[in-house]
């Protein structure tokens, strides 16, 4: 049995408002962004057994809009502030620490620890996963604890598809 990473990195944020980094909205491009991506998805992506998201309002609202093009409302979804990581050590952690009944994971978050999980667990090298990038990682073991060199199976860029 393997397991199925699927990343997805927040989409593009504004910067107009004086808000705590924590609480930055979505730009109108980001919002676009991710209706593009989520829309080209929606046929071929494997359904994630459950979706971890990262508690900032960027990558909640993100998540908002992949889970309604994609029709996940019934997949169970946790907001994680351990995902609000920009390097990757605690994004590791918690995919670490998921259940070994769950197949493909979901998980939503930041740069750059994206892209630095990507390149470290991946075996293709991304210089930069772009915000509303997807990139869906798969691994030849059973345990989450263990996962490593899995293969590149899938990376849909908003630039891929303009």
């Amino acid at each position: 049995m393997s397991k199925i990473l699927q990343f997805i990195r927040h989409s593009k944020s504004s910067w107009q408002f004086q808000v705590d980094d924590h609480d930055r909205p979505l730009k109108k491009r980001g919002v676009n962004d991710a209706l593009l991506v989520s829309k080209h998805l929606k046929t071929i992506l494997l359904k994630p057994d459950v979706i971890f998201c990262s508690s900032a309002q960027r990558t909640k609202s993100t998540a908002t809009l992949f889970v309604d093009i994609l029709e996940l409302k019934n997949v169970n979804f946790e907001v994680k502030k351990a995902l609000y990581d920009f390097s990757g050590p605690s994004v590791l952690d918690a995919i670490k620490t998921c259940d070994d009944s769950v197949t493909v994971l979901m998980l939503f978050g930041h740069n750059y620890a994206l892209t630095n999980l990507c390149n470290s667990l991946g075996n293709i090298s991304i210089d930069n996963v772009t915000t509303s990038g997807f990139v869906q990682i798969e691994f030849d073991q059973n345990s989450w604890k263990n996962i490593q060199n899995g293969k590149t199976t899938k990376i849909v860029f908003p630039k891929h598809l303009k």
